[in-house]
């Protein structure tokens, strides 16, 4: 029997997962809701997708008053690979565009060698890294990277079975929880995923809201 979370029942699922230390001890509850009030972050996902490394990251910025869309290569649902979730595709790439997203975030598993077989994927996510705004991949995500072509000069990491991969599109890897290169933003595994949310919220809190 799978398990379908509409996108506000999976964050809530996941929220207690998503617990990991805040940015400031001697921030309160309300300074942490509204630290991203106004950020609007893309997940992008597709079959086989890895469930916590999309709920996760996911509830970590709702949280701090982040908006959410989760986009793919079509509307629908879509199946975890590692259970028995169903993440439901809330929007179409031929629906939406750069202009509307302060940040992009492509979790891993077997969802991203699926979406880089989708030119129109690969275009949005060239067009997105070309703007300058974070974008953020973990474990096998930066593999639409590579088939977008935007990762030559860049330090990067991700799981090690893209090492080479990575190297041969012209990033330089690193094998470390998490990598900051410019507007990319990098990590390996499950286990680094405390260090990986909070460096995209960092990030979309440090930067300005693009006009729609």
């Amino acid at each position: 029997m799978r398990i379908h979370f509409p996108l506000l029942a999976s964050t809530a699922a996941i929220v207690l997962m998503a617990g990991s230390p805040p940015f400031s001890a001697h921030a309160s509850a309300t300074e942490h809701a509204a630290m991203l009030d106004g950020k609007h972050v893309a997940f992008l996902v597709g079959e086989g997708v890895h469930d916590g490394e999309t709920f996760m990251p996911m509830a970590y910025l709702v949280n701090r008053g982040a908006t959410v869309t989760i986009i793919g290569v079509q509307a629908g649902t879509v199946n975890a690979y590692n259970s028995d979730f169903e993440i439901r595709i809330q929007k179409s790439i031929g629906e939406v565009n750069v202009d509307q997203f302060d940040a992009l975030v492509i979790p891993g598993g077997r969802s991203p060698a699926f979406l880089r077989e989708h030119e129109e994927v690969v275009d949005f996510v060239r067009d997105f890294f070309a703007s300058g705004k974070p974008v953020a991949g973990i474990c096998h995500g930066p593999q639409v990277l590579v088939t977008a072509g935007v990762l030559d000069g860049f330090r990067t990491t991700g799981v090690s079975g893209i090492s080479d991969e990575l190297r041969q599109a012209g990033a330089s890897y690193v094998d470390e929880p998490l990598v900051r290169d410019r507007n990319l933003i990098t990590s390996r595994v499950p286990g680094d995923l405390p260090v990986f949310s909070r460096a995209i919220a960092a990030s979309l809190a440090a930067g300005e809201a693009p006009a729609r």
